[in-house]
């Protein structure tokens, strides 16, 4: 069993509102975010899910520095001094040294890229910006992050994909446990609705071809799901040891208990039907956490909302937890904001623990014959959630699932 850590703060920006207090009421409202996106007009798929906040809004936020940064840093910034703030701590007065930032991203500044190489084709190389490689890379958000902040050490950037933020909460708990920190500012941020994104989606099969209202095209476990909806947003915690945030009487807002990760080694983009890797995974979350599979109360589910994805996942859930704790999606209302999505469901699970509370799955009046699942649908479940369990997989094969616990 290893050492549990404190959540002692969280930070959101989605597409359900600029802050974490925002985030979850329209994640308990229960109703899709997705709306018609003039950026992608003329593509096969037309919507998105956007963060509510123009780039001028978000520079106006972040200050003097965000001419510099590439938007998915700018969420980052946001995300993370709003969970520094919500901790109670002061990167004036903290040991900056003692501080890591581990913040994931899984493609990188996608609006950016494509801009700057359309200067190219159509401006020629004197009119590309001297900030295009700064603002693409996809460890500077991290970087930001870490300016921004003062933090000065370890700092990383994971890339698995649509489980970056996962991967990255689990490094920073590894950090922590080891000593190489006191505090560990951890999460991941995305901002590649782009034309060139939607598009590489739509080839593969992956996103939503909904012809309603795109407020109802992301239904994760339902029987006519079709795809995910692309989005983007960030979100980001604030790790301590337990002891270390007793000693400063910070308020703790859950406990992550345990933390698995495995490869399906089986195909770049599609998911082992049997879900034998996703299930290691499930297993030694579990397993470092000193849990039973009856322990689990709730589940927080990858759920995309694809046709496979949702149902080697269902499989999952029904075979290593078949006492049928409650679950829910937030990619229902949120859309897939790819490698932010296990940050920002990481700190929804937070909130679900916190609350009380078991938010619904929009779009889904009930899962898909077969699938045996106790989703929570239509409005919020009132429920002592004591253990939940929320599960991250990426493009790769990559599966990591985070054990969290009651404060």
């Amino acid at each position: 069993m290893t050492e549990p850590v404190a959540v002692t703060g969280l930070g959101l920006v989605t597409p359900a509102g600029e802050d974490a207090g925002a985030t979850w009421e329209g994640v308990c409202r229960g109703v899709g975010t997705a709306s018609r996106d003039p950026a992608l007009a003329g593509l096969p798929v037309d919507f998105s899910c956007r963060v509510p906040l123009s780039r001028d809004a978000l520079d106006r936020r972040v200050g003097r520095t965000a001419w510099r940064m590439s938007r998915n840093a700018v969420l980052a910034v946001l995300a993370a001094r709003e969970a520094v703030r919500d901790a109670g701590l002061d990167p004036r007065t903290w040991d900056g040294g003692r501080v890591a930032v581990v913040i994931g991203c899984g493609m990188g500044a996608g609006a950016e890229r494509e801009e700057q190489a359309g200067r190219l084709r159509d401006l020629g190389v004197d009119m590309v910006s001297a900030l295009t490689v700064p603002q693409i890379i996809p460890n500077m958000a991290a970087g930001e992050v870490s300016i921004d902040l003062g933090a000065r050490g370890p700092g990383l950037a994971p890339a698995t994909a649509c489980a970056s933020g996962a991967t990255a909460v689990a490094v920073a708990r590894d950090l922590l446990v080891s000593g190489r920190c006191d505090v560990a500012v951890a999460g991941a941020t995305e901002a590649a609705v782009t034309p060139l994104t939607v598009a590489g989606f739509w080839r593969a099969g992956t996103l939503s071809r909904h012809a309603g209202e795109p407020a109802g095209a992301s239904r994760p476990f339902a029987a006519d799901r079709d795809g995910f909806v692309l989005a983007e947003g960030a979100g980001v915690v604030v790790l301590e040891r337990t002891g270390d945030a007793a000693a400063r009487g910070a308020r703790v807002r859950a406990r992550l208990v345990g933390c698995g990760s495995t490869s399906d080694a089986h195909h770049p983009t599609a998911p082992a039907q049997d879900a034998r890797g996703a299930e290691a995974a499930l297993r030694a979350a579990l397993a470092d956490a000193d849990l039973a599979p009856h322990d689990v109360d709730h589940v927080n589910a990858h759920g995309t909302s694809t046709p496979l994805g949702d149902a080697a996942e269902a499989a999952l859930i029904a075979r290593v937890l078949p006492h049928r704790p409650s679950v829910t999606a937030p990619k229902g209302v949120l859309g897939h904001s790819l490698g932010a999505a296990g940050a920002v469901e990481a700190a929804l699970t937070v909130l679900t623990l916190q609350h009380g509370t078991v938010p619904p799955v929009a779009g889904l009046d009930a899962p898909a014959p077969g699938f045996g699942l106790d989703c929570v649908t239509e409005e919020p479940r009132r429920q002592d959630v004591r253990v939940a369990v929320s599960h991250s997989f990426g493009f790769g094969g990559h599966n990591v699932v985070l054990a969290l616990a009651g404060a």
